[in-house]
């Protein structure tokens, strides 16, 4: 594809992206189209024939798990029985709720609901200890909000009532299509939104949490307990984990110390909120017409004109339980050893390449240098899929006796229990967070690792057939964002060993503070699609991708053969995107990366190279003054 010189001077995204932009449309049942999302659309749909072909006999399957995944997925799929039976379990489970009388009954509930991963108002999670971060911990998270986020419950948001409005209307059709009379609904759901808006006043906004270090809260179990009076919180937790751990750490404080007042004197507020969160959340389990139902609130986020279909949503669905062997199925099947190693080999130039430009820093400390550096060497590298699925997908039994719902359920249980099972043990650096299917990649802040799954590994970001500067604007500068992400305003704060622990001398943090001030200050409020893109929420990935865009192009110069052009224009290309109205809004709003556009324009902008190489002038729109660009690292 040919680029127009002149139109990168004015804008790299539109010159590279422009003629795909004008004439490309989004999936009706999608919110956005372009790099990420038609990679993710063509992975969707050759692992949905492959599925096809394993339920139908045409693809041989020797993989315990798998067949298991094949039974599940037949279940799925089989619309026909699934609309015979109708929506009498979730009426039997939504019943069982409403049983509940007193708050002993209900913390039995909150631990059954919290077992099958069912809108619980104490949701738990199990990640590394970011104090111990050698061992397991148990994370106790707020109350998931209807809203994206706390700002969307003020009065003046645009879009904030119209959505709760929605969520209204869903709720009652819900209820109603499950056997409830009007009255019933209404008065449930009335008590779950007050409960909910009453929920909002005491949680942190997205921005607040961006800075994932400052949300360690390590307590007791009595000091965890000693949050309800009315609600025993420990005996919930011992219920779901098995026993009762050594530290429970909360993301978020404020909400339970005023638990009890936001509750109520009854349980009728807390078991009306249950029932609504539960009833929206199991929709897409029985019938077509409960699940279009249940579908309306999320179309209106996020602006698709229709939800995606019966066939994919069973697919999807039947995909995220086995995802780990579905994934090394993907890998083993679709991604050679011979792009693993050249991966393989890029992250590790990568690495070095970091090395080096941290020895030749000029505003940092030797001492700071050297932790650094020290950090980089025990870094954790995986590419492509893993050798193995953690053992518990061998437990993961599909009954063909019990409904495509209780199978559902069961499957969950094994799910959460397998990971609850893992509290106080060591971490598992091995463990792959991501399946290899996924067209994504990650730092691992705890375990000190980088993933590339397979499916990110072809075009436009990464092929043996590209040239390698193509490569490196794409899938290197992905590698070193990710490594970057060990050295932005969260990571910098936690040591090689994945503790939370300041490594830094005191002249160094406030060096590193006062640039990632400057990235703060270079990206907040700038103009895109009605809003304004927030410096604060969006400052670590800010840092990251010119981290790698930056380490990808010193990366680069070590090759024999070099096209600054090609290596930025793929840049460019791997950003595009296309979305919706309603779905730009929402990201703006709750999204710690940045605007596709401006990730493309905006850090190519700061670095010297970009605008030697096309001749940038001060009159050029993609002109930024050398004093007024931002580089870190």
């Amino acid at each position: 594809m040919s680029v127009k010189l002149e139109l990168v001077k004015d804008d790299l995204y539109q010159a590279v992206n422009g003629e795909w932009l004008a004439t490309a449309e989004i999936p009706a049942d999608k919110s956005a189209a372009g790099g990420f999302s038609e990679l993710g659309k063509e992975v969707e749909e050759l692992l949905m024939a492959d599925a096809e072909g394993m339920a139908e006999g045409r693809i041989e399957v020797d993989d315990p798990s798998l067949q298991e995944f094949i039974k599940y997925y037949q279940l799925a799929r089989n619309f026909e029985q699934r609309q015979k039976a109708g929506v009498h379990e979730a009426k039997d489970l939504l019943d069982q709720i409403l049983a509940v009388e007193n708050f002993d009954e209900m913390a039995e509930l909150l631990a059954s609901i919290t077992l099958r991963s069912l809108s619980s108002p104490i949701p738990m999670y199990v990640t590394a200890d970011m104090k111990d971060a050698e061992h397991y911990a148990l994370h106790i998270d707020v109350p998931e909000l209807i809203l994206p986020d706390v700002p969307y419950y003020q009065e003046d948001h645009p879009t904030g009532t119209k959505l709760l409005e929605l969520y209204e209307k869903q709720s009652i059709e819900l209820l109603q299509a499950y056997g409830y009379d009007l009255d019933q609904a209404k008065r449930h759901l009335q008590n779950a939104m007050e409960l909910d808006q009453a929920w909002s006043a005491y949680q942190k906004t997205k921005e607040e949490l961006a800075d994932y270090t400052k949300h360690y809260h390590s307590h007791t179990p009595e000091e965890f307990r000693a949050y309800s009076q009315k609600i025993d919180l420990l005996a919930v937790v011992e219920k779901v984990v098995g026993h009762i751990p050594e530290k429970i750490i909360l993301v978020q404080v404020d909400l339970y110390q005023h638990f009890d007042s936001l509750i109520g004197e009854t349980v009728d507020k807390l078991r009306s909120w249950i029932l609504v969160n539960v009833a929206n959340g199991i929709s897409a389990y029985f019938t077509e017409d409960v699940r279009q139902i249940g579908s309306q609130f999320q179309l209106a986020l996020t602006g698709n004109p229709e939800t995606d279909s019966p066939e994919k949503r069973a697919y999807n669905q039947a995909r995220m339980m086995f995802n780990q062997p579905f994934g090394i199925y993907y890998g083993e099947k679709y991604f050679g050893p011979v792009a693993k190693a050249d991966v393989h080999e890029m992250v590790s130039n990568m690495i070095q390449v970091y090395k080096e430009r941290l020895d030749a820093n000029t505003w940092l400390n030797r001492e700071t240098i050297d932790k650094a550096i020290t950090k980089l060497n025990v870094i954790e590298i995986m590419v492509g899929y893993p050798d193995h699925y953690p053992e518990f997908y061998q437990q993961l039994k599909v009954d063909s006796n019990l409904s495509y719902f209780q199978n559902s359920q069961q499957l969950v249980l094994y799910h959460i229990k397998a990971d609850m099972e893992t509290v106080g043990h060591k971490v598992d650096r091995t463990k792959w967070e991501m399946p290899a299917d996924m067209v994504n990649a990650y730092f691992d802040p705890q375990a000190n690792v980088i993933c590339f799954p397979a499916a990110i590994l072809q075009p436009p970001f990464y092929s043996i057939k590209q040239s390698r500067s193509a490569n490196y604007g794409g899938i290197g500068a992905v590698i070193a964002h990710e490594i970057s992400h060990a050295f932005d305003n969260n990571g910098a704060k936690i040591d090689e060993k994945g503790n939370l622990n300041n490594w830094w001398t005191e002249a160094d943090e406030a060096a590193f503070s006062e640039k990632s001030q400057a990235m703060i200050d270079q990206w907040d409020g700038l103009p895109h699609a009605g809003g304004q893109v927030n410096g604060t929420l969006t400052v670590s990935e800010n840092i990251a991708d010119g981290g790698g865009l930056t380490a990808a192009l010193e990366a680069l110069k070590k090759e024999e053969e070099i096209d600054l052009k090609e290596f930025f224009y793929n840049w460019a290309r791997i950003w595009c995107m296309k979305a919706r109205p309603e779905y730009e809004e929402l990201l703006l709003q709750i999204d710690v990366h940045s605007p596709a556009l401006l990730r493309a324009n905006m850090q190519v902008k700061n670095m010297d190279d970009f605008h030697e190489a096309f001749g940038i002038q001060e009159e050029d729109g993609m002109w930024l003054a050398p004093e007024d660009r931002v580089i870190i690292w």
